[in-house]
């Protein structure tokens, strides 16, 4: 008896094949070179306490609800967790209830006339199923697993990435406007520069070239108004997009981009916290392990398959006596396979699955260095950008200032039309560099806070 329960124990145990999994060591200094000193990590920021606007948390939230690239992603995980409850179900036997009968007419012969014979039969039975002796199955099913997690961690950062793309397509609206509003201001003031010049001209005062240059001035606004309201209009498609539906009417009114509540000191943490917050990282370590498991089922398949297919039921020629207890029948019929001859189709199949998990390591180690240049890359632009729009912020007051005096010295008649056309064109230029530094600045914030695993939670507690 003993040796039976020693048998059955190693039928059903299964001896995997599969080799143990090791986690590349990724080469990442230990800190950030740019990190601001603020401690925790800007993952733990739910999008809500990142983006204060309340146009752009409810834009935000109507994406999630409604985008079809989220949702394409989202039901790639659910038909990933269905192939895995396939593979998963191959570990237990499948019974089946059966009920089957028949009549089958047998040919005369010369010592008996012909004759009409029937057969019934009910009970349940296992088909085919595979005592996982090498753990082929098991591996198989481990693969699955892990490809579903990768979905699922794939479909997480597929909404991080919506969470940018709206953030960062709404800050695109907002200066459309900001820099429309700018030109509309730019061109009133020129008309009037105009209506000036044309005053002075017919008091001989000046010449028609004064004119001139200032007509040329203000068709020059009127064709950057246009190509503004192109803008604005290219990005309210791209925000529509984005929403998967049309804009909702009754969005909260929306802020100015200077005044955008938007958080720009993000705390970074360590490289290491990478590993474990950025969800393509993830994604990519989960297909290393199914690509890992791939090895212990190419393995498995060198040696012998064992399968069981059993009976147990009723089996009577007439249906009235068919669950009488002398009809009882029954059926053990097992089945081992091993492979002989194949033309070298496994050895291929091995040598494959070692191809493809050594690409795994690959895009594995890949996704780590990307995911450290991002940040990287995040940090030193916000430590740049800070300076350069304090920088630009001083240009516009000066070209501003030089623009009043122009103007004044114009009236008065001590500065040619050129010095204050000169003055007008740099500080509209320098106005709209401010507008572009602090659309860039909102844009870096927004990579580093993609790059950092940014934050899904919808909390709207200060962060710590």
């Amino acid at each position: 008896m003993r040796i039976l329960y020693t048998s059955l124990a190693f039928l059903l145990g299964a001896c995997s094949l599969t080799p143990p999994f090791e986690r590349p060591a990724p080469l990442l200094p230990a800190a950030y070179a740019d990190s601001p000193d603020t401690a925790g990590n800007a993952a733990d920021l739910g999008w809500r306490q990142m983006f204060g606007d309340p146009r752009l948390q409810a834009l935000i939230a109507t994406a999630l609800d409604n985008n079809r690239d989220l949702r394409i992603a989202l039901l790639n995980v659910d038909a990933v967790r269905a192939q895995y409850g396939i593979e998963r179900s191959a570990l237990l036997p499948q019974i089946d209830a059966r009920l089957t009968g028949g009549r089958e007419r047998v040919p005369a012969s010369r010592d008996a006339l012909a004759a009409l014979q029937g057969t019934h039969a009910a009970g349940v039975a296992i088909s085919a199923f595979e005592l996982d002796l090498f753990g082929r199955v098991r591996a198989l099913s481990d693969a699955a697993l892990a490809r579903y997690l990768a979905s699922a961690e794939a479909a997480r950062a597929a909404r991080i990435s919506l969470v940018a793309a709206v953030a960062d397509a709404y800050l695109e609206e907002r200066l459309a406007i900001e820099q429309l509003r700018l030109t509309e201001i730019t061109l009133a003031d020129w008309r009037q520069s105009l209506n000036l010049a044309r005053l002075l001209k017919d008091a001989k005062q000046n010449s028609g070239l004064d004119v001139a240059q200032a007509e040329g001035q203000v068709a020059s606004a009127e064709a950057d108004i246009e190509g503004r309201q192109r803008d604005l209009k290219q990005a309210r498609n791209a925000l529509a997009l984005l929403l998967g539906t049309a804009l909702p009417a009754d969005l909260p009114e929306g802020m100015r981009l200077e005044s955008q509540p938007v958080l720009t000191a993000l705390p970074a943490g360590l490289p290491s916290d990478l590993l474990l917050r950025r969800p393509d990282i993830l994604q990519a370590e989960q297909s290393l392990r199914a690509a890992n498991a791939d090895i212990g089922a190419a393995r498995a398949a060198f040696f012998p398959r064992l399968a069981l297919t059993a009976t147990l039921g009723y089996a009577s020629p007439a249906l009235g006596s068919l669950f009488q207890g002398s009809q009882v029948a029954w059926g053990f019929t097992p089945q081992l396979i091993q492979p002989l001859f194949d033309n070298g189709r496994l050895e291929s199949g091995l040598e494959l699955a070692r191809a493809r998990r050594s690409t795994a390591v690959a895009e594995y180690e890949k996704s780590i260095q990307t995911a450290f240049r991002e940040v990287a890359d995040g940090l030193a632009a916000n430590a740049t950008l800070t300076r350069q729009i304090g920088a630009q912020q001083r240009v516009v007051a000066s070209a501003e200032r030089r623009r009043e005096l122009s103007s004044l010295r114009y009236r008065a008649g001590q500065d040619s039309r050129l010095e204050l056309l000169d003055a007008q064109r740099q500080a509209y230029a320098a106005r709209q560099g401010l507008l572009s530094l602090q659309r860039l600045a909102f844009k870096s914030i927004l990579s580093l806070y993609k790059a950092l695993g940014g934050g899904l939670q919808e909390t709207t507690a200060e962060p710590a």
